[in-house]
């Protein structure tokens, strides 16, 4: 077979002509095509089809935006500041995740993790400030004003340091440090974005996505436990939170509140109920059941009517203050202050949101692209952090109540963020009664599509061993580390697993299969003849420097013939019989006749006179494997054993001619490499 010519393309044409396709030029055919990637819903939206979807979109979108509001009160705390700021950055992130992103189903808004990261800098920056960070706001007053607001830490600071004014109190300095670091951590995501390093997403594998999905709902589960039953224990943060918080909650099981209990209860019975109801005669409802709407609607009138905050103590999602601030630049000097803090704030926002949308495009039929996704989430730090708003990522808990309650695209965004703004300015006090335990039953009952992966698991051992340990080393740092930890830990061992599969690859001696042309393992099908003086070795595997010794070694393991033991074996003995001669001793050191010296040398006959190595399966080579390659066909060489190559790829071709495995000329080329093994086979059968 002719090999083809490929002309090597000029790289200084290629890079001219693609300076003349990306020209300056605007053209209004590219700004229409820059307009439209830059806001993907340019493309989608014309084409919305509003009989099928809006009634999940609305219902999907309502659900989300009521949980919202009592979930700002908590994720607002592990921040440091005031539920108001949760839900600026829950409208603003909704509206802007609505124009930029590409996944029809993730809810972008307020998430625990990323409050954490944000209330851990708020907190330092206030210490080293010399605030005092006990020294809390009071509750809401009932009114829920804004301008009624007064800042019980008032005391005046110096902090001209900073670029702040002279005078400003701690919840003043607190919303400056956040908007700061979101601001910067939505720069860094936008250059990501610019140089393309949206690829990360690749790595994360089916195995590492369930794995972490899994782990962080047990995560988010045990976070809303304390909820569930009604007890007050301290929210555990850092590593090892989930046991932390089960400790706590077993120590604390005999305050739990009966009213909560009952409460969810039932409410956990209605949901499962008309979820599996609604996943049975799916086929017959034209729309999904909105559930969870009613649920929370029904808890609301019986804890408003029946006072179950008052007479039972249970606890409920009380006042939140209403009206909007002006916006303001965040300062630079604070930037400069936490700009070190904003890029793993930055990385961990990006990946969850990215793995998230992964995961529900995957589950739903559909492709998202990374790289928009860095810009959709990006902006959706910048522009809200002038506008008092912390930093946002995707929440599972969130998007799986979202995906259930029959969520079609991001429309439920713009419902979720009207629903907010309607509790800004006018509905806040309508959720004051609303339980916290409702909340955590929706939560909790959401979650039971990822819960349901550890009935998978024995058919995922099945299917593959490997990507089953990747799974669990995944869902168990996700639980028992950190999410974050969790889902670094599952990329780094699913990469350690392919290395590690490269490093020591399968092996095998190959045999004939009667009466054809083909060659399989010897060890794994019956049956097989094995050809007369011609060993056939395969390798499963690239070889490269990592894997040299395991291919050196499973090659002398399965021939039973390791040529350089073999070479030394033999020059030991020769230079005992030049030592005898030399003496005039015709008997040599065995006792034996010069004649019968020769057999002595190889006391275990050589049962081949060639070794075809299969390459089929050797994808590259680097140099490492070349001089590998180049060092058997000189090691067998010496002992009249001919090394024959089959089954390569061009590109390993390529990397032997570059080598100079074949020579200078390749002219012996035609005589070690060949097409097939059962070519190769035949030339040796041939060879004298």
């Amino acid at each position: 077979m002719e090999r083809k010519t490929h002309v090597k393309a000029n790289r200084k044409e290629v890079m001219l002509a693609k300076l003349r396709k990306k020209s300056c030029s605007c053209t209004p055919q590219k700004l229409k095509n820059f307009l439209m990637d830059f806001f993907p819903v340019l493309r989608w939206l014309p084409k919305y089809r509003c009989k099928e979807y809006i009634w999940g979109d609305v219902m999907s979108g309502l659900v989300i935006g009521i949980i919202l509001v009592p979930q700002a009160i908590a994720y607002s705390l592990l921040a440091g500041l005031k539920p108001i700021y949760s839900l600026y950055t829950s409208f603003f992130a909704n509206i802007i995740y609505f124009l930029m992103g590409t996944s029809r189903h993730v809810s972008v808004g307020i998430f625990s993790l990323i409050s954490l990261m944000v209330g851990q800098v708020v907190d330092r920056e206030l210490l080293l400030a010399g605030f005092d960070l006990n020294d809390d706001a009071p509750p809401a007053s009932g009114d829920g004003s804004l301008q009624n607001d007064n800042l019980s830490n008032t005391t005046a600071f110096n902090l001209t340091i900073v670029g702040i004014n002279a005078e400003c109190g701690k919840e003043c300095y607190a919303i400056g440090i956040a908007t700061a670091l979101t601001f910067m951590a939505g720069v860094y995501q936008v250059l990501m974005g610019i140089f393309r390093l949206g690829f990360v997403s690749i790595y994360l594998s089916e195995s590492v996505l369930d794995g972490f999905a899994t782990g962080a709902s047990l995560t988010i589960l045990t976070a809303q436990v304390k909820y569930l039953i009604g007890i007050k224990i301290p929210r555990s943060q850092g590593h090892g939170m989930l046991v932390i918080t089960w400790i706590n909650i077993f120590r604390n099981i005999s305050q739990a509140n009966l009213c909560d209990v009952i409460t969810s209860a039932i409410c956990i019975v209605v949901l499962v109920t008309a979820k599996e109801l609604g996943d049975r005669y799916k086929h017959k409802l034209k729309f999904p059941l909105p559930t969870e709407l009613v649920v929370i609607v029904v808890a609301t009138l019986v804890s408003h009517y029946g006072k179950l905050n008052e007479v039972y103590a249970s606890s409920v999602s009380g006042a939140i203050p209403t009206g909007f601030i002006p916006p303001k630049v965040p300062e630079f000097n604070l930037m400069l202050r936490v700009a070190l803090d904003a890029l793993p704030l930055a990385i961990v926002s990006f990946v969850f949101t990215v793995s998230l949308s992964e995961m529900f495009a995957k589950k739903y039929a559909y492709t998202i692209r990374a790289n928009q996704e860095m810009f959709a989430v990006g902006f959706c730090n910048i522009i809200p952090s002038f506008f008092h708003s912390f930093a946002t990522s995707a929440a599972l808990a969130k998007t799986l109540v979202k995906t259930s309650t029959g969520c079609q695209t991001q429309i439920s965004g713009v419902i979720s963020a009207m629903v907010v703004l309607l509790v800004l300015l006018f509905l806040a006090p309508l959720f004051y009664s609303l339980q916290k335990c409702v909340l955590a039953c929706i939560i909790i009952v959401s979650l039971r599509g990822a819960l349901r992966k550890f009935r998978d698991v024995p058919a995922r051992y099945y299917v593959n061993k490997v990507d089953t340990l990747v799974w669990v080393v995944t869902m168990s740092a996700s639980a028992l580390i950190s999410t974050e930890i969790g889902l670094l830990v599952g990329i780094v061992f699913s990469m350690l697993c392919i290395i590690v599969r490269t490093q020591r690859p399968r092996t095998a001696l190959l045999g004939q299969i009667q009466d054809t042309s083909f060659y399989e393992d010897d060890l794994e099908y019956e049956n097989l003849s094995t050809v007369p003086k011609v060993k056939i070795f395969r390798f499963e595997a690239p070889l490269y420097y990592a894997n040299r010794n395991y291919f050196l070694k499973s090659l002398y393991r399965l021939t039973n013939l390791d040529p350089n033991l073999e070479a030394a074996r033999r020059k030991k003995y020769e230079k005992k019989e030049k030592q005898h001669l030399k003496k005039g001793n015709h008997r040599t050191a065995n006792g034996l006749g010069i004649g019968e010296t020769t057999l002595q040398l190889v006391p275990k006959q050589i049962d081949f006179q060639a070794l075809v190595v299969d390459c089929s399966s050797i994808s590259f080579l680097d140099t490492t494997g070349v001089n590998t390659l180049k060092e058997i066909l000189k090691d067998y060489k010496n002992l009249n054993i001919s090394v024959l190559l089959a089954c390569c790829n061009p590109s390993v071709i390529d990397s032997l001619k570059r080598g100079g495995y074949f020579g200078k000329d390749f002219g012996c080329m035609q005589e070690m490499l060949f097409y097939s093994i059962h070519n190769a086979v035949l030339f040796a059968k041939d060879q004298k």
